[in-house]
This record gives C-alpha cells, structure tokens and sequence, in this order.
C-alpha cells in the first residue's frame, strides 16, 4: 500500500471540539487572555497622558513625541500578519507566552531609558512583541470555546477590555505622571505581564494549543509560512503608515509622505497578486479569504472603532489641557464615560445569537452618528461638557462597542476555526490602520481649517474632523445595509476550504487543491483494491 498522504488543509484539529476543561480553569485562562489585551491597548493609550512630562524630560521634538507613539502602532500593525500565520502553523501557546514575555521584559528596560532614540527603539520592539499576543490569543480563544455562544461571550469580553484600557489608560498614565513618573508607565506593564507570562506556561493545556499543522514537521511548517509575500506586505504596512503618520507634520504634499505611500500601494498590489501563484494552502492570506460570507464588509467596518476613539482622544485631550487648561487627571476623568459604556456593551456579545450581526453593527453605526452630529455642534466651551460631550461620549462609545464586538464575532463566523489566528490578525490590523488613518485625517483637516478660522484656540477645526467622521460613519452604515447578507447568520462555521454555501467562492487554486487531493485519493483505494485476495 502506498502511504497515507499528509495531513489535508480540510483536516483541521482544530475544528474537532477539544476535552473539555473545568469552568475554573476556562474562566481563569480568559481573564489572562483578556489581561494581555488590556495591557497592548493601555501600553498605547497611557502614553498620551505621559507625553507632556517626557517631552520636558528628554527635551523631545513635537515630531518625536508623536513616533513615541506611532513607532508601537507601526510595528504592532506590520507584524500582525506573521504572528498569525505562526500562531496557525506552529503552537499558539508558545506564540502568547513569548510575546507577553518579551512586552513584559522590553518594558522594564523602557522605565529605565532616558534617551529618546532608544525610548523610541523601545517601543518598536514592544509592538512586535504586543503583535505576538493577540492573534495566538484568539486562536487559544476559540479552541478553548468551541460552543457558538459562549465564543461570542468570550470575544466580546476580550474585545471589551481593550476598549476599556484605552481609557483606563489615560487615566492610570495620568495618576503615575503626575503623583510618581512616566517610567510606572512602562514598570506598570512589566509588573503585569511577567506573572502572566509564567501563568500561562503551567495553565494552557497542550489539547487548546493544537494547529491544522501540528503533525507536519519542521521544514512542512517553515515553507508553509510564506515568508516572502508575509515580508511584502509587512514593509508595505510599514511605509503607509510611516506615510499616514509624517503627513500630519510634514505635510502631504512632501516627498517624504508621497514617496513611502505610492511604493506601498504598489506593494500592497503585488502581494495580492503574488498570494494568486502560490498554493493556497501556503498563502499568508489565502484569496478566498475575501470571499468568505460578509468577510470583506466585515473588515471595512473594523476601520470604524479606533479610528473613532483615536479622533476623540486626540482632539479633547490637547483642547481640555491646553485651551481650557484642565489638568491631566481632569481631563481624563472627563472621558471616563467612555470607558464605563465600553465595559458595559462587551458584556453584549450574547445577542449575535439571538439577532442578526447586521442589526445590532446598524444600531451602533446609528449611535455613533448622532453621537458624533453632537461633537460637531458643540463642545468649543467648557459648559458644553454636559449638554453635548457627555451624551455624544455615552452614545458614541455604546455605538462603537456595538459595532466593534458583533464585528469581530462575525468575522470569526465567517472564517474556519483554522484560520483564527490569521483572521484575528486582519481584523486587529484593521483596527490599527483606522487609528492611524483617523488620527492622520482628523490632524490635517483641523489643523488646515484652523489657519484659516481663528487659529488653534477656536473649535471650527475641531468640528470639521467630526464631520468628516460623520461622513465615513454614514458610509459605512450605506455599505453594511447594502452588502451585508443574512442569509448565513447562526449557521456552523465553515471548515478550512469548504465554504457555506454558493457565495462563499473557492478560487480556481482551491479547486487544484481539491483535485489532487482526490487524486490522491483514488490512487489509495485503488492500492487496497491491489491487496484483496482473488
């Protein structure tokens, strides 16, 4: 008899349901899941509190203090996909500790650092290492809940505490910066991250760890990678976002803004046509990937949340402090809302059960409308803060909620089980490329309408980035309701490369795939039809 062929991409381990584990121990292992995703949005978010104190420490440029932020979001961005793909092929487990690790270790020698050049080069790595936690997490994630239900519950909920650290963030920043140091800042996540990494080494069992290419050896694993078309678009993320961020300060008409952006446009082109000649079962993002159910309207609509924090963090941070002179803690107080209603709606993760994703993403783009109409009328005074920003940060973060968890539990529906720690990688590069975007966007037209109305200290600036935010929000709510098709909600998730239904397309390389897999096949019965007596 001839051998058994290797292990086929439609033979997933992980679409078999693991042992099932104690609900101690599930909870426990969630909650140190969720720690890991508190700690890469607080180790962003806590910085902007702590920027005013090390530009005065270190002497920094406004330009550098911006890549005290933007070197973090540039590398967790660009590395997202490669830890993906490693936390698919290799094991997850050994992917989360690792990372979780390395941003506890990286920022224990950050609060010692009182240079900017390696502040800077700090906080890049610490981003690589942030990248390695949240695409191996989702993979251990989904593995650990195989039941419909409670995944949606667990996403929601790590989901929630990402979105609650970017305002626990500011406000932890802002209490170390101004009752101790920045370097707590960095010290804060060290003393977190290092427990959690040795808890999770003695608690992740090895049955939630398990990948489709777990009994592949070694050199199957490394080809499998694709490392070129991973390196492609990795440097094309970090070029556009390099682009995106110097815009703002540089201006758009430079060539060092256009000269990075066309490059990375032209690469981003010839990734994708590069993941068309290679094997399907290689791809870093395999082409039928897009064609998943509602995958496509799904990743448009993860641009929205953090391009929509990021906007109102950056604009009512540098107007309370600096024209209404409030002090940091005030300010950050002031955006508590926000996080309180963030925690709340991750609690909600339960009703894509119920209802339709398609509803519930519609409601929350509806919240975030009239949210956002109520920043753009008001808010320039501080006794707009009750009639206008509290209400608008109520409304708007429930919305943003809304829409981020039911979109994240969609888009892992849409997709095998296989495939989560690559889809968790698209979906959180998603979410950094709106915060990039939205940042780069809402600093230019408020900084080009304030030269011409009333300078920094008026609010007509302020009020055009928001309605340029309505815009892209109003789009997003025509673009869901039109493409978005119910037809597969509450349905099983689809196995690695057999989709749903008809309009979960296989390219012409799946049916390759397929072929010689069948091929394959025959050739087997055909060799224990040889072995039977006459």
């Amino acid at each position: 008899m001839l051998p058994l062929p290797p292990l086929s991409p439609a033979e997933t381990l992980v679409d078999h349901e693991p042992k099932k584990l104690s609900l101690t121990r599930r909870l426990i292992l969630l909650v140190l899941f969720c720690l890991a995703q508190f700690l890469d949005a607080f180790n962003n978010s806590a910085l902007f509190s702590a920027i005013p104190a090390l530009e005065i420490s270190m002497g920094m440029t406004e330009s550098q203090s911006t890549w005290i932020i933007s070197a973090f979001q540039l590398t967790f961005a660009s590395f997202l996909l490669i830890s993906g793909r490693i936390s698919d092929v290799y094991n997850p487990k050994f992917a989360f500790i690792g990372g979780v690790s390395g941003l506890g270790v990286i920022s224990l020698c950050a609060g010692f650092v009182d240079d900017t050049i390696p502040l800077i080069i700090l906080r890049a790595l610490s981003g690589i290492a942030s990248s390695m936690t949240i695409p191996s997490a989702l993979t251990l994630l989904v593995n650990l809940f195989p039941d419909p239900l409670e995944q949606a519950r667990a996403i929601g909920l790590f989901g929630g505490c990402g979105c609650v650290a970017n305002v626990l963030g500011l406000m932890i920043g802002a209490m170390f910066v101004e009752w101790a140091s920045y370097h707590w800042v960095f010290w804060f996540v060290a003393i977190v991250a290092v427990p959690v990494a040795l808890a999770c080494v003695f608690i992740i069992p090895p049955e939630i760890s398990k990948t489709k290419d777990n009994l592949r050896p070694a050199a199957a694993k490394w080809k499998s990678l694709d490392l070129l078309g991973v390196s492609i678009l990795t440097v094309a993320i970090i070029l556009f976002i390099f682009a995106v961020t110097s815009g703002s300060t540089d201006g758009w008409a430079s060539a060092i803004v256009l000269v990075p952006l066309i490059i990375s446009i032209l690469m981003v082109v010839g990734f994708f046509y590069w993941e068309t000649l290679i094997p399907v079962d290689k791809a870093a993002i395999p082409p039928r990937t897009w064609f998943y159910h509602n995958f496509s309207i799904l990743f448009a609509v993860a641009l929205l949340p953090y391009l929509w924090w990021s906007t109102v963090f950056s604009i009512f941070t540098t107007l309370w402090q600096n024209v209404f002179e409030w002090s940091a803690i005030s300010s950050v107080i002031h955006m508590f809302p926000i996080g309180v209603v963030a925690f709340a709606m991750s609690f909600t993760g339960s009703l894509s059960r119920v209802f339709s994703p398609k509803w519930i993403i519609l409601t929350g783009l509806c919240l975030c409308m009239v949210a956002t109409a109520l920043l753009a009328l008001g808010g320039g005074k501080p006794q707009d803060f009750w009639p206008y920003i509290f209400p608008a940060f109520s409304l708007g973060s429930a919305g943003v909620m809304l829409t981020y968890t039911h979109a994240n539990i969609a888009i892992f529906q849409a997709a095998p089980s296989s495939m989560a720690g690559t889809v968790g990688a698209i979906f959180n590069g998603a979410l950094q490329f709106g915060s990039a975007i939205g940042i780069a966007a809402a600093s230019s037209i408020e900084t080009s309408v304030e030269a011409i109305h009333g300078g920094s200290h008026e609010y007509g600036g302020r009020a055009a980035a928001f309605w340029f935010l309505f815009g892209v929000i109003s789009l997003q709510f025509i673009s869901v309701s039109i493409f978005y098709d119910r037809s597969t909600d509450h349905i099983p998730q689809p196995k690695h490369g057999n989709p749903v239904n008809p309009a979960q397309h296989n390219t012409h390389f799946d049916e390759k795939l397929n072929d010689a897999n069948m091929t394959i096949t025959k050739v087997n019965e055909k060799a224990d039809l040889g072995d039977l007596p006459v």
